[in-house]
């Protein structure tokens, strides 16, 4: 299972503004491909942007503090964020997590087509998506 740092995503009242302040003041870019196919009927319909510095992309989506309602999930990614690392073996990441004892949430396509992801807090409750691009 490898893992690499794929965004860090913020929850934000006002993502226009949000975008605005990273791609005006850190002259950040708008991501041009590898942004998943949204599934915006399944819970979590709110507007996200999509920004990069080249490498590590920045995600800021409308804050929805009931999606995890909504979805049947214990933990929201959008409630105040998190920092998300792609791998090239959910299931093998999954089997780690459950070895070191550390509960996750199966989002599985919840929220995007193409990507299987999880999601879990470190022990400060800061939310950590670990996610696997289908092909």
């Amino acid at each position: 299972m490898k893992l690499t740092l794929h965004h860090v995503s913020y929850s934000s009242e006002n993502v226009a503004r949000m975008d605005a302040f990273y791609r005006d003041v850190l002259c950040l870019d708008n991501v041009s491909e590898d942004i998943p196919k949204r599934e915006v009927n399944k819970g979590y319909a709110g507007d996200i942007a999509f920004i990069t510095d080249g490498d590590i992309q920045t995600h800021i989506a409308q804050k929805d503090l009931t999606v995890g309602f909504k979805t049947g999930h214990a933990v929201n990614p959008v409630e105040r964020g998190h920092i998300a690392y792609r791998t090239d073996d959910i299931q093998a990441a999954m089997a780690h997590l459950d070895k070191m004892g550390i509960q996750y949430s199966d989002w599985g396509h919840t929220a995007a087509a193409e990507w299987h992801q999880i999601f879990f807090y470190d022990p400060d409750g800061n939310v950590i998506e670990i996610h696997q691009v289908d092909k």
